[in-house]
């Protein structure tokens, strides 16, 4: 690994399952792997994730998470950048709005993944209340990571269903960027039925890009947290938001073939441990 004289580091703002890879059990590795390291701010604690999976605990840290904020601001913490995903309630949102105010700088990354949906349909635990309150969540963001469902809730538009034109994406990108963020990266995206991937928006330059992998059969959890974590530590590493955004398909994708070929229980998370060789070998780390 590169010697680096000065270690970056992220907060991540996440639930933890103690079971179920996603979350912080997705986040702390990816990005830690990567040279950077990770202060957690949990929202919740399960004894799984909710996908797919029944009789799960549940405890909610809304509580915590001002205490927590304000021992981190007595010792003067920076951050590079900040990385909220899983919320749990209304009052969390205003909790990370405050955390972004006390914690941004002139040269942090703000980074929001709005999880709320998947497949058309809002997460059993979430309201549409809920999804108003997440638009305004991502418009203090500078970059935002939706997939297709939640850019729709964000927009207050129907979902529509793939495959999509390109048209389509690029109006929706271009939406996206008025709530606020200045970079966007959209996924879920595609234009044929064997392909899935990402599409990126940066409005300073007014520039769309694409990559595309072949589609691997299922549906698995957690890979939005991995695409996200990924993105993340190749944005921190140096990398632009069109190759970091091809980084990130890259190796979401390479998790969910090994998970697809190990025939593992799709609702326990991608099988992403063992590609993270490759994943350090293209942020240029190893």
């Amino acid at each position: 690994m590169k010697n680096k004289t000065y270690l970056k580091r992220v907060a991540a703002i996440h639930d933890l399952s103690g079971f179920g890879k996603c979350s912080l059990t997705v986040a702390l590795p990816i990005i830690s792997a990567a040279g950077i390291e990770v202060s957690a701010l949990p929202t919740a604690v399960l004894s799984t994730h909710t996908g797919g999976i029944d009789g799960y605990t549940y405890r909610d840290l809304t509580e915590d998470m001002r205490p927590i904020t304000k021992h981190w601001k007595s010792l003067d913490i920076q951050f590079d950048a900040i990385y909220s995903g899983f919320l749990g309630s209304f009052e969390q949102l205003d909790i990370v709005k405050e955390f972004f105010h006390q914690f941004r700088t002139d040269k942090n990354l703000i980074l929001v993944d709005p999880v709320m949906a998947d497949n058309g349909e809002l997460y059993k635990i979430f309201t549409l209340d809920f999804a108003k309150g997440m638009r305004s969540l991502c418009e203090k963001a500078d970059i935002i990571v939706p997939n297709l469902t939640e850019a729709a809730l964000l927009l207050d538009e129907p979902y529509q269903p793939g495959p999509y034109t390109q048209a389509y994406i690029e109006n929706t990108l271009k939406k996206l960027s008025k709530l606020g963020p200045k970079k966007i990266v959209l996924t879920g995206v595609y234009f044929k039925e064997d392909e899935l991937g990402a599409a990126t928006y940066e409005t300073a330059s007014n520039t769309t890009g694409y990559f595309f992998v072949k589609r691997i059969p299922g549906y698995y959890h957690g890979t939005g947290d991995v695409f996200a974590s990924a993105l993340l530590s190749a944005l921190l590493n140096n990398f632009n938001l069109v190759e970091s955004t091809a980084i990130a398909v890259r190796f979401t994708a390479n998790s969910i073939l090994r998970t697809y070929k190990a025939q593992t229980d799709y609702r326990f998370g991608v099988d992403f441990e063992q590609c993270i060789p490759d994943f350090l070998k293209e942020l240029k780390l190893v």
